[in-house]
Formats: C-alpha cells, structure tokens, sequence
C-alpha cells in the first residue's frame, strides 16, 4: 500500500511518538567495520566514512566518540517517500521554536532526532501542528 502524500491528512494523522532512550551520531571509516555488537537504527555510508545512529550506551560501551545526543520521535502516518513538504512544515515549526532536527525518512515513516533537553517540548510543538491540521 502506498504512503499518503496529501500534507493535511500527514499533518492531522502523524500521531508523534517518543522513543525510550538517547540515541547519538558516530562515525567510522570506510574502511573499518561497524562493531558486531552495536545494533544501529540508521546507517549512511558517506564518502568522509560510515555515519550511523546508536543508543548513547552502545556508543558508549563500545568506546566510540559520538555527536548530538538526542531523542527519537516517530511520525507514525505512513508517508509517501514522494509527499511534498511535510517535512519542511514539521521542521519549519521546530525551527521557529529553536529547536534543531535531524530527519530520517525512511519507507514508512519520517524519524527526527531532536536534542534530548528539548525532546519534550519538540513533541509538544509536533502534537500542536497535529492539532491546529484538523481545525476547519
């Protein structure tokens, strides 16, 4: 079935949810392997190296250096990988709020990492787009 890709259905059935945990942003050579034991929820290869997003606590069992520590929201409608502008209103908000974003789209959902001290009031921002989506 595919996405739905008209913005103001997007908007009014996002339905965000928070993830448990701190989730950061490593990095490894390309030429060296990502540690067996880390379970990454998002890899990029890059031509600088292997970026990729673990919990704060593999990161950190591992040894490795890491970036952004952050928390997981989920927009749990299914958007289409060619919907228009939903990101760019749901990041538009965060922004106006101050609030730094990293999205990942993946094939069902769009996934933000916001930082992990204003995760809460990101969701809230995020719940509010939801709400005003379905005044007349």
């Amino acid at each position: 079935m595919p996405g739905e890709g008209n913005l103001k259905t997007l908007l009014q059935n996002m339905t965000p949810e928070m993830h448990e945990g701190v989730f950061v942003f490593c990095s490894m050579p390309e030429d060296k392997e990502i540690p067996a034991a880390l379970k990454p929820v998002h890899i990029f290869r890059e031509c600088e190296g292997t970026a990729f997003i673990v919990r704060r606590e593999e990161a950190e069992a591992a040894g490795l250096p890491y970036q952004f520590a952050s928390r997981l929201i989920t927009l749990t409608v299914h958007s289409s990988l060619e919907a228009v502008g939903f990101l760019a209103a749901i990041t538009g908000r965060l922004a106006e709020a101050g609030i730094s974003v990293n999205a990942v789209s993946a094939f069902y959902h769009d996934h933000l990492f916001v930082p992990e001290h204003r995760a809460e009031e990101a969701l809230h921002h995020l719940q509010n787009v939801s709400k005003q989506a379905q005044l007349p």
